[in-house]
């Protein structure tokens, strides 16, 4: 071979690759261009990848009074789709993922703080992804509504866009990666930080203004349904959907639940039937209800008043009078009577004998559902009826805690709907008679004293 038209820098790159196939035992062939005198490898080698190593989510790190950057775990981030629409059964975004600096840039910008004299806001701003919420959130939020509880005079929190106020706990994520690393730490971690904040928003002592307009389902309801002020308006679509993913209404929902008027709570947590509009307002939910044309106005106003509550305020935005029946009124006395019974088989029973098109429809809902996660629901809100939020919260980690496994309904439910949308989720059990209470009560065992959820 003759070098002499070869630089030095490429005699000293030849000499590498010798060296390295020779190492390896793989045989390197070399062929030189007159025109451009550069080994190229035949034919060209991958180099192997390094596998990341697997850490662990560190446990719940002690809250600090002023936020600073917050590393989310790794998990994948789903992105819809600019002009996607939420799906039928539970709205969720696209299984698109952002990564690099994309998803940095995300994890960044998911939730945003505005500083405003005496008051604050707080904007969920993950529009593509209907302001679900994830971890990384949570943790910025609990520090500064901490924060604030004490430096300011009233709190607003909204979500970006015009469709939703939050549609949930970013759940899909979790799942996801408990399937492919049995990982229950990270899972483990969102649910403790976010009761932790549902229970901040329940006894907060200064005046905490939701703005829920658009889907609010979920981990939306968390942060909304708990604080003093629930802003509803003809956009809001309301509903605790979790038995159709094979879980169960947490964020306190075993608590507020049971606190409607009648059975509806029961009904609404069972069948994850959807409120709209001023419905959120009649069933109890909202506070007030307002046209989200006036929401701007609505406020500014809250923003440059001194008044110590803002309740004068937010009723003069709504319209009076309402001139509108709640929806579900033509069906309270069926509610209240099929719902009363005393298992979820005899719900059904009942619907059947009553043979009407919506009790129909209600039997069709049910049947659709968890079998487990029917009947821990109606056995966490018959608990929860007698409890208080905190220990309402606590019953709830712990029967979180025991969804997270692989085999678990959860786990199954949330892959069919939101994964692999196949929307045939295979529930174990798979019928209501073969969920037992022993299987049941299960669920609600208490943790060791240092897994509990401390409040």
């Amino acid at each position: 071979m003759k070098l002499g038209c070869v630089s030095s820098n490429t005699i000293t790159t030849l000499r590498y690759l010798s060296a390295n196939a020779s190492s390896t035992g793989k045989v390197v062939r070399f062929r030189f261009n007159n025109q451009n005198p550069k080994p190229i490898v035949l034919p060209p080698e991958t180099m192997p990848s390094t596998p990341y190593p697997t850490v662990p989510y560190p446990p719940k790190t002690p809250i600090v009074e002023i936020p600073g950057p917050i590393t989310e775990p790794t998990l994948p981030q789903p992105q819809p789709q600019p002009d996607s629409k939420p799906p039928v059964e539970i709205p969720v975004p696209n299984k698109n993922t952002i990564t690099g600096k994309d998803a940095q840039t995300n994890m960044e910008d998911d939730v945003l703080f505005k500083d405003i004299g005496n008051k604050g806001i707080i904007i969920l701003n993950r529009t593509k992804a209907l302001n679900a919420l994830n971890l990384s959130m949570v943790e910025k939020i609990y520090p500064v509504l901490k924060k604030w509880e004490s430096s300011k005079k009233l709190v607003i929190i909204e979500g970006a866009g015009e469709k939703a106020f939050c549609a949930g706990g970013d759940v899909k994520s979790l799942v996801t990666a408990l399937r492919e690393s049995d990982n229950k730490i990270i899972s483990e971690t969102f649910f403790r930080n976010e009761y932790t904040l549902n229970y901040l928003i329940g006894t907060y002592k200064i005046p905490y203004v939701a703005m829920i307009n658009g889907i609010t389902m979920g981990g939306g309801v968390g942060l909304s349904v708990h604080g003093k002020y629930r802003v509803a308006t003809e956009k809001t679509l309301f509903a605790m959907p979790e038995t159709a993913i094979g879980l169960f209404p947490d964020v306190g929902g075993t608590y507020f639940l049971p606190r409607l008027k009648g059975k509806l709570g029961l009904y609404l947590g069972l069948t994850g039937n959807r409120l709209k509009g001023v419905d959120v307002l009649l069933a109890g939910i909202a506070t007030h209800f307002i046209p989200s044309e006036k929401l701007s106005d609505l406020k500014e106003e809250l923003l440059t008043t001194e008044l110590p509550d803002p309740k004068e305020i937010l009723n003069k935005y709504q319209p009076k009078p309402l001139n509108q029946e709640f929806s579900l009124a033509p069906y309270m006395n069926e509610i209240d009577k099929c719902f009363s019974a005393s298992c979820v088989e005899e719900i059904i029973d009942r619907l059947k004998e009553n043979n009407s098109e919506w009790a129909e429809k209600t039997v069709q809902m049910l049947l659709k559902a968890s079998p487990t996660s029917l009947k821990v629901t109606m056995c966490a809100i018959q608990k929860g009826s007698t409890l208080n939020l905190p220990d309402c919260l606590k019953m709830e980690f712990r029967l979180a805690c025991a969804a997270l496994n692989k085999t678990s309904d959860f786990c199954e439910g949330v892959r069919a709907l939101l994964i692999d949308k196949d929307q045939k989720p295979k529930w174990n059990p798979t019928c209501l008679e073969e969920v037992t209470d022993t299987y049941v009560n299960q669920q609600f065992m208490k943790l060791p004293e240092e897994k509990e959820l401390q409040l």
